[in-house]
């Protein structure tokens, strides 16, 4: 990214700890993040942004927090009848070949943006593990690279928006947010880049 595109986006370099305390101008679906993360007990910091449709974008925000990059990315098989959100290093590229063959399906592909929605009331720059409890019929399946479980004390996501970001543990993530969301995950490794 140059110079002139960091410029364009800003970030408040201020962390909070926790839900904000004013909500006026914030989205339903951020405030319930806060509330399930809330009633979980689970902690987080919390910047608040321009919207960051990039990876690159967030670069910045993963520097402040002090996390190495974790990309979530949303795919589809080629019938577009199975999804999945795959979160990995952001060392580490998507690569379909290897990540099929893994979890028993056709090439995937970047899903649509209306999948997207329907599924986790998302929209293009704002996917999140998050999301998946908009999900209440799990369509959506989780697959973890390895290295984000083994190497990553804490992941850094969107709260359903792409407005803030979020600093939460990674074991609470794994063992408090997704049982209670009633999801499950598959572990994958995919090759470094």
């Amino acid at each position: 990214m140059s110079a002139a595109e960091q410029e364009a986006y800003y970030i408040n370099p201020t962390v909070y700890r926790g839900r904000p305390q004013d909500p006026s101008g914030r989205l339903p679906k951020e405030l319930a993040v806060y509330d399930l993360l809330d009633s979980l007990q689970i902690p987080y910091e919390r910047l608040d942004h321009d919207p960051l449709p990039t990876i690159q974008a967030c670069q910045e925000v993963d520097r402040i927090f002090d996390l190495d990059v974790c990309k979530n990315l949303f795919l589809r098989n080629a019938q577009k009848t199975a999804f999945y959100l795959l979160m990995i290093p952001g060392t580490k590229k998507f690569r379909t070949a290897a990540l099929s063959k893994q979890i028993g399906s056709a090439r995937l592909s970047f899903a649509e943006p209306e999948f997207m929605e329907k599924y986790m009331d998302l929209t293009p720059g704002s996917v999140t593990v998050l999301g998946l409890m908009n999900d209440k019929e799990n369509q959506v399946r989780l697959l973890i690279d390895r290295d984000v479980v083994a190497n990553h004390p804490f992941i850094g996501c969107h709260p359903c928006i792409n407005t803030s970001s979020l600093k939460l543990p990674t074991a609470d993530v794994l063992e408090k947010f997704l049982p209670a969301i009633h999801h499950d995950y598959t572990l994958v490794e995919l090759p470094d880049a």
